[in-house]
């Protein structure tokens, strides 16, 4: 990558050895969950760290399954300096009873340490560590998870990427404003910063409106102008993409992002991902496909251009590298089981050109269909003779189908509609309005009384996911 510096790689090459020679002793497995905005994270770090916790039920959880985790526990992280992920709140809002909520999505990166203690089966683990494994999770925003392209993107190869991009069906409109006054722009008029700053705000309005808007749109940079941080008002955030030029509001803005990838996009990826051993990425590749081709085209190029920036393979003493990565399509309790099958086939053809990437440098890849907590339960319905298998719950508040506007407090049981068998004609945009995606309130998850223990989350193939990431690590 061209803004990736040989100062940087000899640090990262030190700290990769220094953690190697320590997990001798030690073992720490760095988990990167990673996905796009309003992707699950949070909720999957969250139902993770309960399942184990609470030695829930995992039959495809090898280790689990077999009785040689003997017991899990929350532990501190050493990085001190980054805040911790809030689990403990996260648990209150999903089991608030009737005033249960799904957390809130991450606005800043925070991280977990679980170690898990368990029963070692080679000479290495019994007589180094005793069977004891760090399992370190890192959250961060979605929209963060976007700057690491920039890494490999000078301003004027970012800048044309972006006005091509605007131009694109679902998206003109959005860029009106935006365009319209990059348009007016005199490329030689000496430089003002308050031409910089309207700059900036309408193309950071332009993001926005792409992101709230139906079709679900993802390929979105800078992420930090979506999701600021402890960036808000911030000078590094008074960029925006120009047509190719000399001036000085160009090079004025050229500086500004080359700031911005050496203080914001270079360190964020050598903190977090230039150490990651197994990756877990999560798609909301359902929204896609009910937006139609154009959100499905955005989703496709946005996981290709984040994933190519993955370090995958082998590890070595001196390097860390992703050797397992998962993708999950997530919300898979959206859909009736019988679907789910199609929705790993989907997102297998959506990452095919990343996974063949990574899986050239030799890292091992999967699909799944997942769901860290399950908000539905399945059943059947008999409409004009025909039987329809439905999902059932509570719908959240405000959601709409078939001109109903739902309660938040009412159950309901929806027919999702059904896949192609084909996933070509998936991605074509085939999907369009014909999916009765709806979203759901977390299902009830009270504490008996008198105050117990929490029950199990359900989900779905939450202990494959675990068995393909961590489960040879617990040998």
């Amino acid at each position: 990558m061209k803004n990736l510096s040989i100062l940087d790689e000899a640090k990262n090459a030190a700290t990769s050895f220094a953690e190697r020679v320590g997990g001798l002793f030690s073992p720490t497995v760095r988990l990167g969950v990673t996905g796009l905005s309003r992707a699950g994270k949070t909720v999957f770090i969250t139902a993770l760290v309960h399942t184990l916790l609470n030695a829930a039920p995992l039959p495809l959880f090898e280790p689990l399954r077999a009785g040689r985790i003997r017991r899990v526990w929350l532990q501190p992280h050493p990085d001190a300096h980054v805040p911790r992920f809030a689990y403990e709140e996260h648990i209150a809002a999903l089991t608030a009873g009737a005033d249960r909520r799904w957390p809130q999505s991450t606005r800043q990166i925070a991280q977990l340490r679980l170690v898990v203690d368990y029963e070692p089966a080679g000479w290495l683990g019994r007589n180094l560590h005793g069977g004891r494994l760090n399992i370190d999770i890192v959250d961060y925003p979605g929209e963060w998870l976007l700057d690491l392209p920039l890494l490999d993107m000078d301003f004027a190869e970012w800048s044309a990427a972006a006005l091509t991009r605007a131009a694109e069906n679902g998206r003109a409109a959005l860029a009106q404003d935006w365009l319209a006054f990059t348009n007016s722009l005199d490329d030689q008029a000496p430089f003002d910063e308050q031409t910089a700053q309207q700059a900036a705000k309408l193309y950071r309005d332009y993001l926005l409106a792409c992101r709230d808007h139906p079709g679900h749109f993802s390929a979105l940079q800078p992420g930090r102008f979506l999701m600021p941080g402890d960036l808000a008002g911030s000078p590094l955030l008074t960029f925006a993409p120009l047509p190719a030029g000399d001036g000085p509001l160009w090079r004025e803005m050229r500086r500004r992002y080359d700031a911005y990838v050496a203080r914001v996009a270079r360190p964020f990826f050598y903190d977090h991902f230039a150490r990651i051993d197994r990756q877990l990425v999560l798609v909301d590749a359902l929204t896609a496909l009910n937006g139609g081709a154009a959100a499905v085209k955005d989703l496709k190029a946005a996981l290709t251009s984040v994933l190519a920036c993955f370090r995958a393979g082998s590890s070595g003493l001196f390097s860390r590298r992703a050797e397992r990565i998962l993708f999950a399509a997530t919300r898979a309790d959206l859909i009736h089981h019988s679907q789910h099958d199609r929705l790993k086939d989907i997102l297998a053809l959506l990452v095919e050109e990343a996974a063949r990437q990574a899986t050239f440098h030799g890292a091992r890849i999967e699909t799944e269909a997942i769901a860290a907590l399950r908000a539905t339960r399945e059943g059947e319905v008999t409409q004009g003779g025909d039987t329809l298998p439905v999902i059932i719950g509570v719908p959240e508040k405000g959601e709409r189908i078939a001109g109903k506007t739902f309660d938040g407090k009412t159950e309901a049981a929806i027919f999702p509609g059904d896949l192609p068998a084909a996933p070509h004609d998936a991605v074509s945009g085939a999907l369009e309005g014909h999916l009765n995606i709806v979203h759901f309130r977390p299902p009830p998850l009270e504490r008996p009384k008198p105050l117990g223990a929490l029950p199990a989350f359900p989900h779905i193939r939450l202990d494959a996911a675990l068995q393909f990431l961590i489960a040879d690590d617990l040998t």
